[in-house]
């Protein structure tokens, strides 16, 4: 049984496709069904009231257009919940100006969106919100949503480094079991508000996380952080494309600074199947895994492809730091979820273009936009939402959530087709050019 898993009872997947050491979370499975009836913030029928209620509890939508959180974050601590983001009538759920932060167990959340942006902040001022992030979070999974214009991370599963006095108690103590599967993860904002100053990141998989598959995703246009794994990390990153990363694509670094006093932990990863192409916005040379820091990394590739902007391949490895720090290699996957199905790196691109993102059915201009010019090789990372067009506007729309339409287990529809969704998955396009092919 997985840590902190459910009964045994709940032992099934959480939907089909569901993957990873998360893949049998129950969610809301069995609980009540929680109806959002309101785009405002908070409230009676808000989404912040029901994701404050107790118990579990399926959250659907019968409203669908832009939540704003008015530079405010969403804190989830109430376990056993799903957010169902596919039952929102056509547009779906945007959540701007502000971000979630999840502090619990068993959640699974699809078919979102979050747009935090800088909001007109002065750089370095002190808004460096994440998309979304878990904190110290176990059984979790985020699927097909859309993050970007992130002040700090995108997506990122994080916690305390080193709660309690041995490894086994620090990866307790922090998020794991972790799967983000089918997001896109892009435009992370660079010299924006965050204190730091230059902070576009994609993922942190912070200190001590384990059980953590990073999976189908695509990330576009981060200076790094695609994703990021600290010291003592065990994941699996599998099957993703990474587009136009300025710095970094994906990096190990167990920082000394941060562990002083603690016994370093070897990383874990396994690397399969992924694609890193690169764009407008990415250093010359750059390789498609780095190392920093001190700590050491057991390290599986097998099937990724790294080319430059121009199709002429790039390194696979890489340092930013002259340390002891080793790069231990392996025949064999080093950490590995059961049962996971891989494509081959020549698939990849095609299979995550059309399939991953919050409702690929009904993707909104700035997904269509962002997936267009990853497939056309255009784009770049963007300091502020404003240089591409600023916070999406939306009539709000409503449906009734009907009970019986749905499978309450799996929260898919009965018919096969979601709300919104006219046919198969296919090219989005403009009012324009679909007048032009009419």
């Amino acid at each position: 049984m997985l840590a902190g898993a459910a009964p045994a009872a709940a032992q099934k997947p959480a939907f089909p496709g569901a993957a990873g050491w998360a893949a049998e979370t129950q969610g809301g499975r069995g609980g009540r069904i929680i109806r959002v009836t309101t785009l405002n913030p908070e409230g009676p029928g808000s989404l912040k009231a029901a994701l404050e209620a107790r118990g579990p509890r399926t959250v659907v939508f019968e409203v669908g257009g832009v939540i704003d959180l008015g530079r405010s974050t969403l804190t989830i601590t109430e376990p056993y919940l799903t957010i169902a983001g596919q039952t929102a009538p056509s547009p779906g759920i945007t959540i701007i100006r502000g971000g979630i932060d999840l502090k619990t167990h068993d959640v699974i959340v699809r078919h979102i969106r979050v747009r935090p942006g800088v909001d007109g902040q002065p750089k370095r001022s002190g808004w460096e919100v994440d998309a979304f992030s878990t904190v110290g979070a176990y059984n979790v999974i985020v699927d097909h949503c859309t993050m970007t214009w992130g002040l700090d991370e995108n997506l990122s599963a994080s916690g305390p480094r080193f709660t309690g006095s041995t490894p086994a108690e620090w990866r307790k103590g922090t998020s794991h079991n972790i799967t983000f599967s089918y997001n896109l993860l892009a435009e992370g904002l660079a010299n924006a508000s965050h204190p730091k100053g230059e902070h576009s990141k994609g993922s942190l998989i912070h200190d001590n996380a384990t059980g953590i598959l990073i999976y189908r995703n695509i990330y576009a246009h981060n200076v790094e952080r695609s994703p990021l794994l600290k010291g003592g990390v065990q994941a699996a990153v599998v099957n993703n494309l990474i587009y136009d990363p300025g710095k970094r694509a994906v990096h190990y670094n167990l920082m000394a600074l941060e562990w002083a006093g603690h016994p370093y932990q070897t990383g874990e990863l396994s690397a399969v199947g992924n694609v890193m192409r690169g764009g407008p916005s990415t250093d010359e040379g750059l390789p498609f895994l780095m190392l920093g820091g001190d700590g050491d990394l057991r390290y599986h590739g097998r099937d990724n492809l790294a080319v430059d902007k121009n199709g002429k391949p790039l390194p696979m490895f890489g340092r930013y730091g002259e340390t002891r720090a080793k790069l231990i290699e392996t025949d064999k996957p080093v950490i590995w979820p059961a049962e996971l199905d891989v494509l081959a790196a020549r698939d990849v691109e095609t299979h995550v273009l059309a399939n991953a993102g919050a409702r690929p059915w009904d993707r909104d201009e700035h997904d269509i936009r962002v997936l267009f010019f990853v497939a056309e090789g255009r784009g770049e990372i963007i300091d502020d939402e404003k240089q591409v067009g600023g916070y999406p506007v939306f009539k709000e729309t409503r449906a009734p959530f009907v009970e019986t339409e749905w499978n309450l287990d799996t929260m898919e529809p009965k018919s096969g087709r979601y709300p919104g969704q006219k046919g198969p998955i296919q090219e989005t396009m403009s009012s324009r050019d679909r007048a032009m092919r009419n």
